[in-house]
């Protein structure tokens, strides 16, 4: 579950709320001795609740990652933390646009003991910004910015750290500000809560002076978060358009990652986001994630998804998946087609696939043209950048470092046009130059 403030779809229900579940939690509770207070809930994964809390220590809001208590669940949560903290302890500045783990901590409860985590608070996935422009594609100025931002965290993960993300899709990348400024806990004026409500079950019967204490730092920090927020622009709801949404964006979730030289399962990636050489069983490396990042681009420019396979009559999924990739780029070389471990289900020994004959040819480029209605230009320069992505040959694909020095993404038409705009293209222009000099080296 990544740290989103996006409008819950559904409820968690309450069946899991039981030995080994989620944590009960109410506005007003206390984690960590008191540092952390919870304020309302933020969303809800398989795995965990997450909820917005105040750091009195710190003075800020931050999202409260609560894991179930199962050994399974605290199992995954110890994962993710070796990820979190690597990532954390190379990143010191903070600028590599990958999400802050800034605590993390075990709470006990009626329904066991939680691993809790505790990141930075982040704003909307880009899957709610896509629906919040109702899956018409968003402008190319802001899709290479947000590209700009994915290709900076894959680079560091991938050349530094030597992480495979393994489950790059727009859920999880979050923007660095909610869209709706209400939701924000600065921007919309909210105060934070520092006491429990009456009726809470576990609150004390006696306040002890530590507690005391502990109210007034919060006050404290409540007064200077008002001072804050005087200071920034109010910013209107009324005619809120993309023009005014800050898109730089950070990516989230590690609970599927791994090393590079240690991976734990061969069945990685979210199915519409899927590389080729991993439906094949053919192994699968840091091209991988670029694959996935390029079925992401792609679908933050037009609103849709790429590749949405379906099960048919006499094929599944897996060999409907491959037929769209080939419609879109061409055969898959034979070479790739049968050297995978699964290979022989799907393809025959010349390289066609067993089940799907006739195959529909439709580039990209004649895609975006006719279907999404791009200029020949910007249709001409965005095939140019996706394409060398979607190489079946996963040694093929460049690398984030690589795609960052690309000519689409250096486009003149890379300009802020939000509030805030140029720290985030400063962030991103100052990355490309430090490659630069990195390759020159």
């Amino acid at each position: 579950m990544s740290c989103s403030t996006s409008e819950e779809e559904e409820d968690e229900g309450r069946d899991d709320y039981r030995k080994g579940g989620y944590h009960a939690v109410r506005p007003g509770d206390q984690f960590a001795e008191g540092r952390y207070i919870a304020q309302r809930k933020l969303g809800w994964g398989t795995f965990s609740t997450v909820w917005l809390a105040f750091d009195t220590t710190s003075s800020i809001f931050v999202a409260l990652k609560i894991q179930k208590s199962a050994v399974e669940f605290a199992q995954a949560a110890l994962h993710e933390i070796e990820f979190l903290t690597a990532i954390a302890e190379g990143d010191p500045s903070n600028s590599k646009c990958v999400i802050r783990l800034l605590d993390h901590f075990k709470h006990a409860g009626p329904n066991g003991q939680h691993i809790c985590l505790v990141f930075e608070f982040l704003g909307d996935s880009l899957l709610r910004l896509i629906k919040y422009n109702h899956y018409k594609g968003i402008e190319l100025s802001k899709v290479r910015e947000i590209c700009g931002s994915v290709l900076l965290a894959l680079d560091y993960l991938h050349r530094e750290l030597r992480i495979i993300h393994t489950d790059l899709k727009p859920e999880n990348v979050l923007l660095i500000s909610t869209i709706n400024p209400a939701k924000d806990p600065v921007r919309s004026g909210f105060s934070p809560i520092l006491e429990r409500p009456e009726g809470n079950p576990n609150v004390g019967v006696v306040a002890n002076t530590n507690e005391k204490n502990l109210w007034r730092k919060a006050k404290r920090a409540v007064a200077k978060i008002s001072e804050r927020r005087q200071s920034m622009e109010g910013i209107s709801l009324q005619g809120r358009s993309l023009e005014r949404i800050d898109v730089r964006c950070k990516v989230v979730d590690f609970g599927n990652a791994c090393w590079v030289d240690k991976q734990l399962m061969d069945a990685i990636q979210t199915r519409q986001y899927r590389a080729p050489e991993v439906i094949l069983g053919a192994g699968y490396s840091f091209s991988a994630d670029m694959w996935s990042f390029a079925c992401v681009a792609f679908e933050l420019a037009t609103g849709d998804v790429l590749f949405v396979p379906k099960t048919g009559k006499g094929f599944d999924e897996d060999e409907d998946h491959l037929a769209l990739m080939m419609e879109l780029l061409g055969k898959i070389p034979r070479k790739i087609a049968t050297g995978g471990s699964r290979s022989k289900d799907l393809f025959d020994r010349h390289g066609d696939l067993k089940r799907i004959r006739r195959l529909k040819s439709w580039p990209l480029y004649r895609i975006l043209v006719e279907k999404y209605r791009f200029s020949n230009t910007d249709a001409r320069e965005f095939s140019d950048f996706l394409l060398p992505i979607f190489d079946f040959a996963p040694e093929k694909r460049p690398t984030a470092e690589q795609c960052l020095q690309h000519p689409w993404l250096k486009s003149s038409n890379l300009k802020p046009n939000h509030e805030n705009g140029d720290v985030g293209l400063e962030k991103l222009q100052s990355g490309m130059n430090q490659l630069k000099l990195k390759a020159a080296t």
